[in-house]
């Protein structure tokens, strides 16, 4: 499978931006990655390009992050395609691993140095289930493991282009057991697993955390007979929910009829969640998919971190829903840390925090 270099294919981007002329020029107030698909795909690929943290890339940010860029390719030569590993990011040690049969089934795993079995931490990309790649793990965060002795995976999963929910969750667990049948041959522990992502990729991580484990002990699958079950989970501007009836009641505004939600719970294009029917098979789906619907007492830790700037109303990654986390996670008596990035005096400091998190729950 081809991979593309996230500064590549954002030059490209910008370049279409460049070329709207100047009628767009008069409207750019008003574009963002909510309503221009061009935007939504930056935000995906480049996720730090959204200066104030509140999940939506405006056509300013993206100019912003245009420069920057620009800058780093003259410094580096970074934006040159086809570099291995990214800007800033090693290559991995194995690269698009195959763990399903969809082209999307897909892991790059980086392998720590240790003498024993290390632990491993898995990255689960963002982009509202429907976009998004496993090139987004930071690199900071990524270089913070390594360097600590924690290995890393990131994986791709089916997007609801392709199918709805449970899709995506059940593609994610099958990664964490195909990695653990690889738990001999790449130095793993598979008793120390932990997985973690932005806003889909929160969702996803936390629905692994907290679902009973799917190994199914009596399968010819040997990827099958693997737990799912995690040590602690990460999720990063996030949402703890996806149904739109509790996200309505948690959430000022209406946060519950974000665009990604329709395709994920496999509703025709225009679907109302207001005046749409929810019979019993799509009660039952909006259920499953909800993380904290899944929590019970013998769970695993959480690190949720939160974004202040989308603390606003409409705002699908407001932090209400990492409170709405840890209320629930308190009342069962599993540890929840919650932070906000503005704790925190740049992202390095936020990544370096989540690493001590996971070097505690890890054992190290």
């Amino acid at each position: 499978m081809k991979r593309l270099n996230t500064i590549g294919v954002l030059a490209a981007a910008w370049l279409g931006l460049a070329l709207w002329g100047s009628t767009a020029v008069a409207q750019e107030a008003e574009r963002t990655s909510e309503n221009t698909p061009m935007l939504e795909k930056m935000l995906q690929q480049r996720p730090e390009a959204d200066a104030n943290k509140d999940g939506i890339l405006t056509m300013e940010e993206a100019r912003v992050a245009r420069e920057q860029a620009q800058k780093q390719r003259q410094r580096s030569g970074e934006g040159r395609r086809g570099q291995a590993g990214g800007a800033g990011k090693p290559a991995p040690t194995k690269a698009d691993v195959a763990y399903g049969e969809h082209e999307r089934n897909v892991i790059d795993f980086w392998q720590a140095e240790s003498s024993s079995p290390a632990p491993l931490f898995v990255w689960i990309h963002g982009g509202g289930f429907r976009g998004g790649d496993k090139s987004s793990i930071p690199a900071e965060l990524l270089r913070l493991c390594l360097e600590t002795g924690i290995s890393c995976a990131a994986i791709n999963y089916r997007l609801t282009d392709a199918a709805p929910h449970p899709a995506q969750m059940l593609d994610s667990a099958r990664a964490i057991q195909f990695l653990r049948t690889k738990a001999a041959e790449w130095n793993l522990d598979p008793k120390r697993f932990a997985a973690g992502g932005g806003s889909a990729g929160s969702g996803i991580s936390q629905w692994l955390g907290f679902h009973e484990d799917l190994a199914e002990p009596e399968s010819d699958d040997p990827v099958k007979r693997q737990s799912t079950r995690l040590s602690c989970v990460f999720p990063i501007n996030m949402q703890s929910t996806y149904d739109p009836r509790d996200i309505a009641k948690i959430v000022p505004g209406k946060a519950y009829e974000h665009p990604a939600l329709v395709p994920f719970f496999g509703r025709p294009e225009g679907w109302n969640w207001d005046t749409g029917e929810i019979d019993a098979a799509l009660d039952a789906m909006l259920k499953d998919a909800s993380p904290i619907n899944h929590l019970s007492k013998d769970d695993p830790p959480a690190y949720a971190l939160a974004y202040a700037g989308a603390e606003t109303p409409g705002n699908i990654h407001h932090p209400n829903f990492a409170r709405h986390l840890k209320e629930a996670m308190d009342k069962l008596g599993i540890e929840c840390v919650l932070r906000m990035d503005k704790d925190f005096e740049s992202m390095a400091a936020a990544h370096a925090d989540m690493v001590e998190f996971l070097k505690k729950q890890f054992g190290m």
